[in-house]
């Protein structure tokens, strides 16, 4: 069974709970590789609260300056977070739909080339569509739409980064349109990549098309390890959630299968991982060292998963109950991890000080 620690007793666990050891606790998926200790990365110090009172926070990136921006899904600002300050509103983003589902503003990108462009780039739906755009901080010129396309009330996706060949990749849930994740010429469904213009990008398995893979359901995660190997997580329906490793062109089975599915006939890709969806419901993923986090909202812990060369090791989990639903999970530039709670949005229960950020410095500093 997975590790439970009370509140109280956070600092005192955490360089064990978040170094990647598998001590104690059991797998949680199936199928994976077994891996030793030795395996993981290098640990994370004690958890410090970097802000609280935050509307459902979402996206997240680094500026380089050291600053951190955080998306409010429900409120459509966007925050800037500095060190020993409060947050401060930077840019509330117009048009922002947040319907029954889980729409409104989600994901964050920070340009390549932030320091001339000065650009942030948002992922958010409007009513009965998704947006990407993009604004130049501390400025007062209106977001550019450059990207938009048909989309329904639920699994919005949402996920924004810019991947290590510097091309904008975005997750795109399939809408509750489940035909629509097996059909390339519609945009739900699917993991995007286009270029900082919002043009398909060179290089794209269908000529003229944004798509980069589909038969997705619904993912809120992407990363890259150290050989520019791309992993997804994945929402299941009623069986498995999912860590996926993302090539050009393949197609994931939603919604002909959930989980494993390919037969041997090689239609479908099958997942490098999966969770029972009470355990899990993984939504961001980050990569540290040879160590995978994944974010857990229905299953409210922290999975670390070693990295072993394009396949995954034995999942561990951490922080079970301890902060609530955990949305994002981010590596800084300095090397912490960052995390996310997911209370205030209709779904569990919201604590004193919710939604919350929370830095677990690297092993040794503060």
């Amino acid at each position: 069974m997975g590790l439970f620690i009370r509140p109280r007793m956070i600092a005192v666990f955490t360089t064990l709970l978040l170094a990647g050891c598998t001590a104690d606790a059991a797998p949680i998926a199936a199928p994976v590789v077994s891996a030793s200790a030795s395996s993981a990365s290098s640990g994370f110090g004690a958890a410090e609260e970097i802000a609280t009172g935050i509307d459902v926070p979402w996206g997240m990136a680094f500026l380089p300056g050291g600053d951190t921006l955080i998306t409010e899904r429900q409120t459509g600002r966007v925050l800037r977070i500095r060190a020993g300050q409060e947050p401060v509103p930077v840019r509330t983003v117009p048009d922002v739909y947040f319907p029954r589902g889980d729409g409104g503003l989600l994901g964050l990108a920070i340009s390549p080339q932030f320091d001339r462009d000065n650009l942030v780039y948002v992922y958010y739906t409007v009513a009965g569509a998704i947006r990407i755009g993009r604004f130049p901080l501390d400025s007062d010129d209106p977001v550019q739409v450059i990207l938009e396309f048909e989309h329904g009330d639920n699994h919005s996706g949402g996920r924004l980064k810019f991947g290590p060949d510097g091309m904008l990749y975005a997750t795109v849930g399939n809408g509750h349109d489940d035909a629509a994740a097996q059909d390339p010429a519609n945009l739900n469904g699917k993991i995007l990549r286009i270029t900082p213009d919002g043009q398909p990008a060179p290089g794209n398995p269908f000529p003229g098309s944004a798509v980069w893979s589909y038969g997705h359901r619904n993912l809120e995660g992407i990363a890259w390890d150290a050989e520019g190997r791309m992993y997804a997580s994945e929402f299941g329906e009623d069986t498995a959630d999912e860590i996926n490793l993302i090539e050009p062109g393949h197609n994931y089975g939603w919604p002909d299968v959930e989980g494993i599915g390919d037969t041997g006939n090689g239609r479908f890709t099958n997942p490098l991982v999966t969770f029972p969806t009470a355990e899990a419901g993984p939504s961001g993923i980050a990569v540290s060292g040879t160590t995978l986090y994944v974010a857990g909202l229905t299953g409210q812990r922290l999975i670390t998963i070693p990295l072993l060369d394009g396949r995954l090791g034995e999942p561990a989990q951490h922080l079970q109950g301890v902060y609530g639903r955990l949305r994002t999970v981010e590596v800084a530039p300095d090397g912490a991890l960052w995390l996310t709670t997911s209370n205030r949005q209709g779904r569990g229960g919201p604590r004193e000080g919710d939604d919350r950020i929370i830095r677990f410095a690297p092993a040794g500093r503060g």
